[in-house]
This record gives structure tokens, sequence and C-alpha cells, in this order.
């Protein structure tokens, strides 16, 4: 039996009118437009790779674009052939990316080094780590290709839902074990055969039906050292000890979007887009904040003395981390912000679906 498939999102027609933006007066951090470049519409869940000070980013037609954060100068760019569904994973030498019709393409300084068949439909970054590269399908299976030629290792089946949630999912390593989404659930797997370590829940399914019972764990996660933290979809918000594999904290809480955040404080909005700040170690809520209601908020990111949320209007928000306390705003394109900014040493990186790639930061 085929499994359905539900797109995660931060809005629907049905949402009320946005709450109007109280006026922000005089800007309380100086950030600035650093540089910016057209790459394509992103209709699809990209996460920005990024690599001491390269960041990698693609487009739905198949284009891979390495580009230098300080300056933001195209370092090599690529076009594999096909539309693409998911990515971009590298380890900063191996780029790769996952076709629509679920072929696995890695890349090399720009060049196509390899592809393989998955299998399956993908909607997760791949993980390059290791010499290997590893997948997590939407139907929660994971792949693993040997880095070098693309000889398929290993695979495991899970039994699963009848829906899958087509939204990135968490493929990470910590230490020598592969952390991945399994449902609710955080998985520790052995990377050399898929044998299951561990298992630590996040979320809780409940609902009156399959859709409100879909928790699975939205990516990408905040690590903090062996800690790692993720969303449930529309259940909860917590984290996991990945070294034990042991939970730390869950809190039930709606919400569609990944979260973001650093070893302190971890930050997500849920399905109204009221903001919430919690103490990493112990999931106390620091900060509640109404200020973007309906706004579509999507995945924050931490930097400096902010937290950052990016709109389903282009327009970036900052606001202090301590209180939620509106900073700056700054527009790009108009169009949404679905990606997570990415903190590339100071400067913040931001991907619009119109395919803008807008860099900020402070002089």
């Amino acid at each position: 039996m085929a499994a359905g498939l539900v797109a995660g999102c931060g809005s629907s027609p049905q949402r009320p009118a946005p709450r109007p933006l109280a006026p922000l007066g005089a800007a309380k951090v100086d950030v600035r437009p650093a540089w910016n470049q057209q790459i394509g519409p992103v209709q699809f869940p990209l996460v920005v790779a990024v690599n001491g000070n390269v960041a990698t980013v693609a487009a739905s037609d198949g284009s891979v674009h390495a580009i230098d954060a300080d300056s933001g100068r195209a370092l090599w760019r690529a076009n594999v052939g096909a539309k693409l569904g998911a990515g971009v994973g590298s380890d900063g030498r191996s780029a790769a990316v996952v076709t629509q019709t679920g072929e696995l393409v890695v890349l090399e300084n720009g060049s196509v080094k390899w592809r393989r068949a998955v299998g399956a439909r993908v909607a997760t970054p791949p993980l390059v780590a290791g010499e290997r590269v590893f997948v997590l399908a939407v139907d929660r299976s994971v792949h693993a290709f040997d880095g070098s030629d693309g000889h398929k290792l290993w695979s495991v089946q899970r039994p699963g839902d009848p829906l899958n949630l087509l939204q990135a999912g968490v493929l990470l390593a910590v230490k020598d074990t592969l952390v991945v989404g399994q449902g609710p659930r955080l998985a520790g797997l052995d990377p050399s055969n898929g044998g299951v370590r561990w298992e630590a829940p996040i979320g809780s399914p409940r609902g009156a039906n399959e859709v409100e019972r879909l928790a699975d764990l939205v990516g990408p996660v905040v690590r903090a050292g062996d800690v790692v933290c993720a969303r449930s979809f529309q259940a909860a918000v917590g984290c996991v000890d990945a070294d034990r594999g042991v939970t730390a904290w869950a809190r039930n809480v709606g919400g569609t979007d990944a979260v973001g955040g650093d070893a302190t404080l971890l930050f997500g909005a849920d399905a109204s887009d009221r903001m919430t700040a919690w103490r990493l170690p112990t999931g106390d809520v620091a900060w509640t904040s109404e200020s973007l209601l309906y706004r579509g908020v999507g995945a924050p990111a931490a930097i400096g003395g902010s937290v950052v949320y990016g709109d389903e209007q282009g327009t970036l928000h900052w606001l202090a981390r301590d209180n939620g306390e509106a900073q700056q705003r700054l527009a790009t394109d108009g169009s949404p912000i679905q990606v997570r900014p990415a903190v590339v040493g100071s400067t913040l990186i931001v991907v619009t679906r119109n395919g803008g790639v807008y860099a900020f930061r402070s002089p």
C-alpha cells in the first residue's frame, strides 16, 4: 500500500490576518545587507550546508552553488540535470542532493562524482560524513552509500505510520552514532550496519485522525555538544542526550517548523506564530512573544544577542534573545523565507522561495 504524504506548512487560507507590526523606532542592533545572489526558485525543503566559510545552496531546477560567505563570490556552480527534492548535505569536500525521482547525486568541486537510485522519495538533505553518504527517506527508511563510488552499503526499513511527512527530517552524526528521526522519536543507529543502539521519544502522537496524529521530527536540529533538540511536528519540542540515548526534556507545543538556538536557549514558534524561548538545559520557558502572530514565520536562528525569524512576506525580524524585544527589521525580495537562516561566523544567510540568497552582518 502506498503511503500518504503530508506537506508541512506554516500557513493556510483560513489563518487570521497578520498582527500589525508595532513601530520599531530606532534599530537596536546595527545589521546591514552584505551581498545577495539569485539562484532560481526554491520549492523544496532546502537546508543551507555550512562548512567553514562556505555556504552551499541549491535551487529546484537542479543547480547547486557553493558561495564564499564573506564576499558572496561563487566558488563553483553545477547542475545535476533534474529537479531537486532534497538538499544540501556537505562535508566541505563533497555535496549531496536528491532529485524528485529519488536519485542521490554527489558532487565534488562542482562536478558530478556519482549517482545512485535511493528507491524512495526524499525530503531530508543527505548527510555526508565519515567517507559515507546517508539518506533518510520520507518513508523513514535509512540508506548508506560509500562516499567514493556510491556503492550501497546497507538500508533499513522500520515499521511506520500510514502517513509520512514531506518535510526535512532529522539526520546527523553524534560521535560514532548516526542519529535519525523515526516518527516522533530520535534513534541512534550503528553507521556500519544500521543496527539500532537506542531510541528516545520527543513527541507523543495525539488526535482524532491520522493527519492529527502525525508527529515526525522536523529538521534541522539544534545541537549543543551531545544534546540534540528538535520539534515533533504539531506535537512537542524537546531535547535528547544522544550520547546516552535518553530524553532530557520534552514540552507539548504545536508548530510545524524547525527550532533554532544554541547551548543556552532554544527558540521556536507555534502554529499561530507565538514565539517561545526555552532554556535548553531544562526546558523551562524563558519568554514568549505574540508580536509576529499569523505572519507565517519559519525556523529561527540565533546570532550574537539576537534570534532572527523570517516570514511569509520576506521580512527578517531580529529579536533580543533574552526577552524577545524587537531590535531590527530588514526586507528581502517579498517572497517567503521558509529556510532556517544559516549563521556563518558573523554573517547571517537566508534563502527566499523566489531564490534570492541574502547575507547580512553587523559592520
